[in-house]
């Protein structure tokens, strides 16, 4: 920030030697510099304890030539060697040798960007300070970036001097604190603040030209609005307006926090230049002009004839008076522009610039605000500070050194030098700085940090909508002078960082046979075999085997029936006779469910059927072979060995049955079968037999009769719905008492 001379030296903190009582003071003093346009003021003081700050001595001196413009030193040497004669001055006056000095940037080199980062679970999560700081640093990164777009160059590097947040939000709802809440996904909107490195090279430069080392570095709207606007007053939407010479800093707050910095380069010396011109004197002369109209009633000068002139002081005001309002016109423009279109609550005015007749009163107009409601800070917005020094004016133009004293308490930091992959860089230190950070500023890609998942895929099942993720890749192998540790790791001056960047996972893979339905199987009764096979799935509407590898959008259909040409196919059977499936006459495009039962002649077949039957262990046309399944077979398996001659004879007998009815022969009036020569019987167990086409499963008993039936099969006994109720088994007529086995196929029904 900027001030005007001839105000700093009517405060009496102008060159002098006068010696401050140093009783009672610390040892340990803070030192600040305000480097401004016009003058430098030094300030050396400490914090008491409670928590005020004690002003032990004031030191200012205008630059001998302009060697600041704007708030941007043009010429080092010159600077240095006002700093130099400061320095001297304040050990004379306190008997203490100074080493280290606090400084501050002039806002017209202070960028400031507004940005938002965005975070998203998976699953709902509860947030973490190290999910906050990562969502932070991607705000950061975000707002670096549109920065670089802004200045169309990378011949320019800007460093992140500090940052604020404004709003968090949780599922898109505003939250104050996002720690331990549940969410799926959270958001920042935050403030980014950015020197270029210019600026930071020359203000150290011209500091160590003066034997002083950097303790801290601030902006200078932060160290104002430090003193001026109390963190109680900061729910209120107020402006901060520092009007210097070279520069108009504004600071804005709003619900408890600083939301935006900003300048504009119109302020005092746009005021001293137009009284210059108006009555012909040099800069210095009109400078001491313009400060005089602030506190005479006339003003003697001097102008370039040598001529000496005495002029009322409105007379002053009244030539400033359209550049105020162009000055003023702009401030408030750029205060709206700050506050989101919207003029503020209140405004505070410090610094010289605002001294001036008009100022207050135009800013008022121009923001549409009750005069009452746009007011100079004098010495009360340093009530809480102390001042040893002996006859001082205290005024707002010490609100920003000391602000930058009263800084070093809040958040010592400085720039550090660190190697990131061999490239070394230097970073603004706010105490905080991690590997992270680091990555940030050489501009390592986000990415490359973290695990970076593998592609998914989303597919469909009968309908609906799964998903399979890829798997995680490693993260980012991070070095810190040589050992392993973690991206937010801190980190100090000279460290050196290595970083390998983290890997993308595998791409997500879903084979048919991997799918949960696949694993259930279809059960046939072939000939009086039990055959289990697995189920036919098809995607995009083509049969695929269980190797198939799903890909993204596929629609995926598990069947549960096999037509009969596929049963035969899969089978190896080439030629076949009558086929009947559950004792009905059956097509090629029969379709067959499970536990359905086929009858067929075979004429010819090929290689060994490729189902799994309890005669074979083939699985090449099931993939997942069940532990009860097995079971079963294993239990029927002696069955099916003892009864299977006997079926094949009985299937015999009844195609000669059949053969006889057409021939018109006499048919044979009842089956022959013993009771008890079941393999089961003896033991209670379960049978499975088909009646009427319908699977039945009679359970209970040793062994089993025809007339067992009507205990698990509905048959409507109490009225005669024909001339006789007729019981085949097997094809064969039998009685109620005819011995039942498994698989048998059961018919029952009234006949005329």
């Amino acid at each position: 920030m900027v001030k005007e001379v001839s105000d700093t030296m009517d405060l009496g903190v102008q060159a002098q030697e006068e010696k401050v009582d140093m009783t009672n003071v610390p040892q340990e003093l803070v030192f600040g510099l305000d480097i401004g346009t016009r003058s430098i003021v030094g300030t050396v003081g400490y914090k008491n304890s409670t928590n005020g700050f004690v002003a032990v001595a004031q030191v200012a001196i205008e630059h001998e030539t302009r060697a600041m413009i704007d708030g941007q030193i043009h010429d080092i040497g010159q600077v240095a060697a006002t700093i130099s004669k400061i320095k001297e001055q304040l050990e004379k006056m306190t008997g203490r040798t100074l080493q280290q000095v606090c400084i501050a940037a002039a806002g017209r080199v202070l960028k400031t960007v507004e940005a938002d980062a965005t975070m998203s679970f998976s699953n709902e999560t509860v947030v973490t300070n190290e999910h906050i700081y990562t969502l932070n640093m991607l705000g950061v990164e975000n707002a670096y970036d549109i920065l670089r777009k802004e200045m169309a160059s990378d011949d320019v590097k800007f460093y992140c001097v500090g940052y604020s947040v404004k709003q968090y939000y949780q599922n898109d709802y505003p939250i104050s604190n996002l720690e331990g809440h549940k969410a799926t996904q959270i958001r920042t909107e935050i403030i980014a603040t950015f020197l270029p490195d210019e600026v930071v090279d020359g203000l150290y430069a011209a500091v160590e030209r003066a034997g002083l080392y950097v303790a801290n570095l601030t902006l200078e709207p932060i160290a104002a609005i430090n003193v001026a606007i109390p963190e109680k007053f900061r729910l209120l939407n107020i402006a901060l307006v520092d009007v210097g010479a070279g520069t108009s800093d504004i600071s804005i707050t709003k619900d408890g926090s600083i939301i935006a910095y900003g300048m504009i380069p119109f302020a005092g010396d746009e005021l001293t230049e137009t009284i210059a011109k108006k009555y012909l004197t040099d800069f210095t002369e009109a400078d001491h002009m313009k400060c005089a109209s602030t506190y005479a009633d006339e003003v003697e000068y001097h102008d370039i004839m040598g001529l000496s002139q005495k002029i009322p002081s409105q007379e002053i005001i009244d030539t400033v008076a359209d550049t105020v309002k162009m000055i003023t016109q702009n401030v408030s423009d750029r205060i709206k522009e700050l506050n989101g279109g919207k003029p503020v609550s209140a405004i505070f005015v410090v610094g010289g610039g605002g001294k001036v007749g008009g100022f207050v009163e135009n800013l008022a107009q121009f923001q549409g605000l009750p005069k009452e409601r746009v007011a100079l800070r004098g010495a009360e917005v340093l009530r809480d500070v102390t001042f040893l020094q002996k006859n001082i004016e205290v005024d707002s133009l010490l609100v920003t050194p000391i602000g930058i004293c009263l800084n070093y308490y809040e958040q010592k930091n400085n720039f550090i030098f660190v190697t990131v992959n061999d490239e070394r860089i230097k970073m603004y230190d706010n105490n905080k700085l991690t590997i992270m950070d680091a990555a940030m500023q050489v501009g390592y890609p986000n990415e490359d940090l973290f695990p970076k998942r593998g592609k998914t895929i989303t597919y469909y099942v009968s309908g609906e909508k799964r998903m399979a993720r890829g798997e995680n890749g490693e993260a980012a192998v991070v070095l810190l002078n040589g050992h392993e540790t973690g991206i937010n790791t801190p980190i100090a001056s000279n460290d050196k960082i290595e970083i390998q960047a983290s890997t993308r996972g595998k791409d997500a893979g879903m084979q048919v046979g991997k799918l949960p339905e696949f694993k259930s199987t279809l059960t046939f009764i072939f000939n009086g075999k039990t055959i289990t096979c697995s189920r036919f799935v098809s995607v995009n509407d083509i049969l695929v085997s269980e190797f198939h590898e799903i890909q993204d959008e596929d629609h995926v259909e598990i069947l549960d029936f096999y037509t009969l040409k596929q049963v035969m196919e899969l089978m190896d059977i080439l030629k076949y006779g009558n086929v009947k499936v559950n004792n009905m006459p059956a097509t090629p495009d029969t379709k067959v469910y499970d536990n359905f039962m086929i009858a067929c002649d075979i004429e010819e077949s090929g290689t060994e059927s490729q189902f799994r039957t309890e005669e074979s262990t083939d699985t090449s046309f099931s993939s997942v072979e069940q532990t009860e399944e097995s079971e079963q077979i294993n239990e029927t398996e002696q069955t099916e060995q003892i009864n299977e001659t006997e079926q094949n004879e009985q299937t015999n007998e009844t195609e000669q049955k059949e053969q006889t009815k057409e021939a018109g022969l006499e048919e044979p009036q009842a089956a022959k079968r013993e009771i008890g020569d079941d393999p089961k019987s003896g033991s209670i167990h379960d049978l499975n037999i088909t009646v009427n086409g319908e699977m039945v499963s009679l359970k209970g008993k040793k062994q089993y009769i025809v007339v067992d039936i009507l205990d698990f099969y509905p048959v409507d006994t109490s009225v005669a719905h024909g001339n006789r109720l007729l019981t085949a088994v097997n094809g064969m007529e039998c009685d109620f008492t005819y011995p039942l086995r498994e698989g048998d196929a059961v018919r029952i029904e009234w006949v005329n």
